[in-house]
């Protein structure tokens, strides 16, 4: 130590001068503050996952057939269903529906429709689609259906059976035009029993139309009040009449065809002779009178539960006198008795 201290004397100043020391640039406390309270200000935005599930990822889907944009888009489709099974299930989705025969634009359209399928096993996935083919939807027309309404794989085999035995034994429909509704109007197995059943006996009683014709102009795909607001039009304004016993009319009845599946416009002016107006100003005159019917409803409903609490209450009342009389009766016996 007393060697270095010589030598740092003992040298010219001007060299001692020119050794410089370097430190690291460390920043202020006040800027460091200032980065630290600004941070939830400048966060930079999050890296995109790009492999929804350890399996999954784009150059798989790529080599699956998938287009860049399809392959995009399927992510968001995958990440937009809630829960882990979206993620676990993909793949197995995909594998059962390019076994179907879909082919990749077909199953990217199918699942930006109905994303919640990504969420089925493969087992359900497939016990539905052995399922439909039981029922009588053959090669092609299986396709077509699920392309069309995807949501008929997310409903549990048993539901889609409650509505076939429903339509085969409520509503007498074969086999066949079961089987040819479940193709056409595949909406019908998420549908309400009630308001299925309405429909039908509408159609059936209040129109006169036979089975036969509800399948061939897919009744199932429009709605009750799509056909009560059309149907109700042509008989206030004398075009349609409701069969007698023998199924017999005094004027030539439209066909259901033309009631149900023709645009708004041709319907107006072909089908019911009027103008588009009058059409209008019926639909809101209907609304209201079909608002009024379920208040009336309603009311009637509650007054039916009040008269029954109120039968129950003069029952009640009824048996405490009963009881009230036997005690009366048996103290009198027993006074004679003494």
């Amino acid at each position: 130590m007393q060697i270095l201290q010589k030598i740092v004397k003992n040298a010219p100043r001007s060299d001692f001068t020119r050794v410089q020391f370097k430190r690291p640039h460390l920043p202020s406390l006040c800027l460091g503050c200032r980065l630290l309270c600004s941070a939830s200000d400048h966060t930079a935005p999050p890296r995109r996952n790009r492999s929804v599930s350890p399996e999954l990822s784009l150059p798989s889907l790529l080599d699956m057939g998938f287009t860049e944009l399809q392959a995009e888009q399927l992510y968001d489709c995958v990440s937009r269903v809630k829960g882990a099974n979206a993620a676990t299930h993909v793949l197995s989705t995909l594998s059962a529906l390019f076994v179907l025969g879909l082919n990749p634009a077909s199953v990217h359209k199918l699942l930006d429709r109905c994303p919640e399928l990504c969420a089925v096993k493969e087992a359900q996935l497939q016990q539905r689609i052995n399922h439909l083919r039981k029922l009588g939807l053959v090669e092609g027309s299986l396709q077509r259906t699920v392309v069309h309404y995807p949501q008929i794989l997310t409903v549990p085999v048993k539901s889609i059976k409650t509505v076939v035995q429903f339509l085969r034994e409520k509503c007498l429909f074969t086999t066949q035009q079961v089987t040819e509704i479940l193709r056409d109007s595949p909406a019908v197995v998420l549908e309400d029993l009630a308001q299925l059943e309405y429909k039908f006996q509408y159609v059936y009683f209040r129109m006169g139309v036979k089975q036969a014709e509800m399948v061939k102009c897919r009744l199932f795909r429009s709605t009750v009040d799509e056909v009560r607001c059309r149907h109700t039009f042509l008989e206030r304004r004398g075009l349609y009449q409701t069969p007698d016993k023998k199924g017999q009319t005094t004027i030539i009845n439209p066909k259901l065809d033309s009631v149900l599946n023709l645009d708004r416009e041709t319907f107006v002016a072909d089908v019911a002779q009027a103008t588009a107006e009058e059409y209008d100003v019926f639909q809101k005159l209907l609304a209201r009178e079909w608002k009024e019917e379920e208040l009336e409803r309603g009311n009637i409903e509650a007054d039916s539960d009040d008269d029954d609490d109120d039968s129950e209450d003069e029952e009640e009342d009824e048996e405490e006198e009963e009881e009230e009389t036997r005690g009366k009766s048996g103290y009198k016996k027993k006074r004679k008795n003494k």
